[in-house]
Order: structure tokens, then sequence, then C-alpha cells
């Protein structure tokens, strides 16, 4: 019982209704009827659509801006269109004749050949200098680390038109650096040397430049994956009695394998892709003579007006590089699962 200040007694069963209408009401938990939501009677997407909305707008830039010119350069490879067609706006189906023509002929080939070597030799250099200056850096201090960090980007930041006419210069046949260092050397036959005589000096000095241009970013990655490697292996390697080759090869190779193979991948993409560094050099001179698949492609078009060759191939070098890489895709994926 208990007793009012007007002197009234009531129950306890009747005191548990007002306690309870003092307390707060939370919205949603009575069982009178739900207010309806701000939203209406609208209905949210189901939870799995979130990751593909999210992904829409990536997949429609990619197919505006890769998926249909690829579909266009296949439909125009099949199509017989030189300087007069394209004139005329008139396209002749031509079927597999710029194929045929292209597979059986032999420059086709020596251009494919001369694509494999160049990208080869690149890649391989790419992959030993900048590892080697990754592993410098990571045993610099930590002011000599950061000022080659600093060239290193430097470097690589550098647009690929401006590189290439530096080193233009420092190759040129009069005024060039190079023929003035080595007259000072003490070699002769260096006034005037031109040193884009022929092809395969043009693809050495071409090589120089996108190894230059390339190894910054494999130092930098090759630099952070080591980091990543403990000291107590490196320790356990010198107690054992390994050189540096030996550890490098027993305890870093193995700890970095997957960087090795991505960077790998990715460096061959980019030189058997190399255009503009070919181009801008000599413009795949002398006499087509340091052409690659891209640049080759690229004269047959703009310079000799067969834009259906041209086409088709684009098409063969895609093909090639989606071959190539097959292979080492699958070695990727391979290690992938092991791990």
């Amino acid at each position: 019982m208990t007793v009012h200040s007007q002197g009234a007694t009531t129950s306890a069963p009747q005191d548990a209704p007002q306690k309870s209408a003092g307390r707060p009401k939370v919205p949603g938990t009575g069982t009178g009827p739900s207010h309806p939501s701000p939203r209406g009677d609208r209905r949210s997407l189901p939870s799995g659509w979130a990751p593909y909305l999210l992904v829409l707008p990536a997949v429609l830039s990619l197919a505006t801006l890769l998926l249909y010119p690829l579909i266009k350069n296949v439909i125009l490879s099949f199509q017989d269109i030189n300087k007069i067609e394209f004139i005329q706006r008139k396209y002749p189906f031509a079927g597999l004749d710029n194929y045929t023509q292209l597979l059986g002929d032999s420059d086709f080939w020596t251009v494919v050949l001369r694509s494999f070597g160049f990208t080869f030799a690149n890649v391989a250099l790419i992959m030993a200098v900048g590892c080697l200056i990754g592993i410098l850096l990571n045993r610099l201090g930590k002011w000599m680390r950061l000022v080659l960090s600093m060239a290193l980007v430097m470097a690589w930041a550098m647009p690929i038109v401006a590189s290439v006419q530096v080193f233009k210069w420092l190759f040129d046949e009069q005024f060039g650096v190079m023929n003035w260092v080595m007259r000072s050397a003490g070699f002769s036959g260096y006034d005037q040397h031109n040193w884009f005589e022929t092809g395969f000096s043009t693809l050495v000095i071409i090589t120089i430049l996108v190894v230059w241009g390339s190894v910054p970013f494999v130092a930098l990655n090759m630099y952070a994956g080591l980091t990543t490697v403990g000291a107590e292996l490196y320790e356990a390697a010198r107690m054992d009695g390994a050189n540096g080759w030996q550890t490098f090869w027993k305890v870093v190779f193995p700890q970095l394998k997957p960087f090795f193979l991505i960077t790998t991948f990715l460096e061959v993409i980019w030189v058997f892709k190399a255009f503009t560094q070919v181009y801008a050099m000599n413009k795949g001179g002398p006499d087509r003579a340091s052409e690659i698949l891209p640049v080759f492609a690229y004269v047959e078009g703009q310079s000799q007006f067969h834009y259906g060759l041209a086409a088709a191939i684009s098409v063969l070098t895609i093909l090639i590089l989606i071959i190539v890489m097959s292979f080492y895709f699958r070695l990727i994926l391979k290690q992938e699962e092991e791990q």
C-alpha cells in the first residue's frame, strides 16, 4: 500500500503501470501501429548489388575508351582501306587478306623477332639494375637513401618526350656529349660520329633510355620489399657462412618471389608496347631498321596509308602479347596457389 499526498490509498498492483508510464517510450518497441518511415514504401537494393554498382562507372569508362575502339580496330583489320578508300569513304571487305599478307611477309617476322629481342634485353637489364639499386637503397644510411630516392623519382617522373630530346642531344652528331667523351678518352673516329647510323645502334640508345626510365620503379619496389624481410634471416644466413649472392638467392628471392613475378610481368607489357621512345628517337629509322611492332603498325597506317593492314598488325600484336603473357600469368597463379 502507498499513501498519496491527498491521503488516498492505492494497492501495489496499481502502482506498476504508473511507474512504467513515467519512463520514456522507445519508438518501435510498443505494440501499437508502427509509424511509416520517411522513405515511404521504397525498398533498398539487395546488398549483393552494391559492389557491382560501385564498379559500374569504371566498367562503362573502360568499355567506352578501350572496348569500343578495339572492336572497331578488329573490324577495320578485315577491310581493305588505303588512302583512296579513306578519302572516298569506301570500306570494302577484304576477309583474311591483310592477315595472310602479313603472315607471309618476311619484314613482318623480322619486326616480330626484333620486338622480342628488344623486350628481352630491356626487361633483363631493368630487373638486374633495378634490383641492385634496390639492395643499395636498403644498405645506405638515411640521408644518402633519401638523396638517391629523390634522384630515382625525378628520373621516373620525367616526361618521355623530354627525356628523348635529352638523349638525342647527348648522342648528337655535331654537338653531342658522347662524341666529346669518346674523343677525350682517346678514341679516334668520333669527330661528328653518327650514333643513329644503323638500326642496331639506334636500338641500343633506345634501350639505355628505356632502362634509365624504368629502373626507378623496380628499385623503389625492391627496396620496399626488402624492408619486409626479417633481420633474423640475414643473421641466420651469415651464421651459416653464406656470401652475398647465396644470401640473395636463398633468403631474399624466396621471400620476394611474388614481387619478381609481378614486376617482370608488368615490365614485359610496358616494354613490348613501347612506342614513344622508339618513334620520337628516330621514327623507326634508319630505313625502318629500328621499328618494333607498335611503330611498325603506326608507320604502315599513318605514313603508308595502309589502314586495314595497320589494324591487322595491331591485332596480331595483341594476340602475340596475350599468348606470351598467358604462360607467365599461369606461373603467377601457380605461385599464389602454393602460398
